[in-house]
């Protein structure tokens, strides 16, 4: 529902929505580097809904990570706001405009945002994980269901259905989000939460307070070691997914895999010194990437629109 005195014109809710997709594709340009510069590979029709996905997962675990004075009630009243306006089909607010919006242009199930948003909920309240078991069921709710929102906005390629290429997606979502983890160990650590599982840590003598601390050991160096091996093998389980989706969305995936891939290489090259520095791939090695995934993109777009001179987009422009 609008809050304005009279219902809005044709013209003005689509302006209002073009406005919503504007902000949340700035919001991936000053967030995530390198997801944005993967999308500038997406054909125009897709790249929004990306953007609108990226900005409503970026928002609601800014507000877990930099919270106000009431973390638990506004993320409770940001995530009542998401659901009753997909529901509704339109909100005031810009993200939750264009989330609502990509969510019934592309029929993505609710349950994933429920999924995703009590995941948010419970970094309010846990800190820790036992072993990678329990990790992966945080996974499921904070990465697994990215990955199956971001699904039918690349779409498939013909013959193939969403349920085929679904556990790639959810591998590939869950090898993100460790890189994550294992980049972003102090960080984390500086919040009060780690997501090393404990009983690995306990195998090579790491605490929560030397992660705390940021007192590097030996230990810890094989500790990361142990955990990249399991998040490439991540990588290693999604990979088979890229050529299920559609011809013109695949170079995106492989450019996002090679940067986000990369993290683990910048990891490892740094002696496994994530506690006292943020680790990331250079610019010029994003631009690399970049630059080698677009010819390819730019002629599987071609090649799709030849193939399909009169039709529409696979997610339905």
């Amino acid at each position: 529902m609008t809050t304005t005195d009279r219902p809005l014109t044709t013209a003005e809710r689509q302006a209002r929505l073009d406005a919503a997709y504007r902000h949340c594709a700035a919001i991936a340009a000053r967030h995530g580097k390198s997801y944005h510069l993967a999308t500038r590979l997406l054909t125009p029709a897709r790249r929004p809904a990306i953007h609108a996905l990226y900005a409503a997962a970026r928002t609601a675990d800014d507000l877990v990570d930099v919270p106000g004075a009431d973390p638990a009630g506004e993320l409770a009243d940001w995530s009542r706001a998401a659901l009753a306006e997909l529901d509704a089909g339109w909100s005031d607010d810009p993200v939750r405009l264009a989330l609502v919006h990509t969510y019934r242009r592309h029929d993505i199930p609710v349950e994933h945002l429920v999924d995703f948003l009590a995941a948010m909920t419970s970094d309010l309240t846990i800190t820790g994980y036992a072993d990678l078991d329990a990790l992966d069921r945080y996974m499921w709710g904070s990465a697994a269901v990215i990955g199956l929102m971001v699904l039918p906005v690349l779409g498939t390629a013909p013959g193939v259905t969403r349920e085929e290429a679904a556990p790639h997606a959810v591998a590939l979502g869950e090898a993100f989000q460790l890189t994550n983890f294992l980049r972003d160990v102090a960080e984390d650590a500086d919040r009060g939460r780690v997501y090393l599982p404990a009983d690995l840590m306990a195998a090579h003598g790491v605490t929560r307070e030397q992660l705390a601390a940021r007192r590097f050991s030996p230990g810890f160096g094989e500790l990361m070691r142990e955990m990249i091996a399991v998040t490439r093998r991540r990588y290693d389980d999604a990979a088979p997914g890229t050529p299920l989706l559609a011809r013109e969305s695949r170079d995106c995936v492989r450019a996002a895999t090679a940067l986000y891939g990369g993290i683990l290489g910048e990891i490892e090259r740094a002696g496994y010194g994530v506690l006292d520095r943020r680790v990331r791939v250079s610019r010029p090695r994003r631009l690399a990437v970049f630059a080698r995934r677009l010819t390819a993109a730019q002629l599987a777009r071609v090649s799709v629109t030849r193939a399909k001179p009169n039709s529409r987009s696979s997610t339905g422009a």
